[in-house]
């Protein structure tokens, strides 16, 4: 594939903002499952999540853009289209960012069935997965 022509600074504001929340979301790694539930850092973790995920797929939708024939909407099929054409790892884009975009759907549909477990247990093992995202997304703008 010819390289994109992107905003190279609409993408880079985004992944700054990933990069911040996810800095703040660390920071909150180290508290025990008691003091994570305690309001405050249930809802930091909450809106940083929500910011990360905004950016991932806003960052997706701009590069799927830009490509003829891609379908660009709904989060869950712009992970699909991201693996199809080869701008992240196809297993990635099939498991992690598609499992992404349904949570992003989650925070924002259905934030009352959104518990404090399931926010701590993503803080413990899947923020990763908006690392490999980054990296892929240098590696398009390289």
């Amino acid at each position: 594939m010819k390289k994109l022509e992107l905003n190279e600074d609409s993408i880079s504001k985004r992944t700054d903002m990933i990069k911040r929340s996810l800095e703040r979301l660390n920071d909150l790694k180290p508290l025990t499952p008691g003091q994570f539930m305690l309001d405050e850092n249930f809802a930091i973790a909450e809106h940083y999540l929500r910011y990360a995920l905004e950016a991932t797929f806003d960052i997706c939708g701009h590069i799927l853009s830009r490509i003829t024939g891609a379908e660009v909407g709904e989060y869950r099929k712009m992970a699909l289209e991201m693996g199809k054409y080869s701008l992240v790892p196809k297993d990635f884009a099939e498991g992690s960012l598609f499992n992404m975009g349904g949570y992003r759907n989650r925070l924002t549909h259905f934030y009352m069935e959104v518990t404090p477990e399931e926010i701590y247990n993503i803080i413990q093992n899947n923020l990763g997965d908006f690392e490999l995202f980054l990296k892929c997304v240098k590696k398009l703008l390289e």
